[in-house]
């Protein structure tokens, strides 16, 4: 029977092209706003979806009322999350230094596109705007809001943006 021990993971991260100031400029008591806010639209984001599928199911008018303000608020809730996240990316030079955050800024902004459609699709006839094309932006929504969420958390967990790490 060998022993196979794994070397400790390096924590040496001069290679990252992340290292120098990446703390958050954008926050309130050492609590960054962007990240703060993003919860909000991605909740609502599946909000609409539930919302949706309930009314495709249900046929109940309630529904689309429901997905008609969580779309709205989720628009809302994302231009401001949107607009922290671009004041980060644009006033922190070792944010902007790098194409990853620009990568996870354009799927953000799809994401806001595609939640402003679907807002706009419901404003004047929110039964009529569910099937077929407010359940596929719902869906689209989703989709995007993996993405974006996806390139965020790389930039939190492996590159360390706006964490601040104590030095005991």
């Amino acid at each position: 029977m060998s022993q196979h021990q794994e070397a400790p993971v390096s924590q040496d991260r001069s290679e990252d092209p992340f290292v120098g100031n990446v703390a958050s400029s954008i926050q309130v008591a050492g609590h960054p706003i962007h990240v703060m806010l993003v919860t909000f639209p991605i909740a609502l984001v599946c909000a609409t979806l539930g919302a949706d599928l309930f009314y495709w199911w249900s046929a109940d008018p309630f529904f689309a009322r429901v997905g008609l303000w969580t779309s709205g608020w989720g628009f809302a809730m994302g231009t401001a999350a949107a607009l922290s996240g671009t004041a980060e990316l644009l006033l922190v030079r070792g944010i902007r230094r790098s194409a990853e955050p620009w990568s996870h800024a354009v799927a953000a902004m799809m994401l806001l596109s595609v939640i402003g459609a679907n807002w706009g699709l419901r404003l004047f006839d929110q039964e009529a705007a569910i099937l077929p094309w407010g359940l596929f932006l719902s869906v689209l929504g989703l989709i995007f809001v993996g993405l974006a969420g996806w390139h965020g958390g790389k930039l939190v967990f492996e590159h360390q943006i706006g964490v601040e790490v104590s030095k005991d």
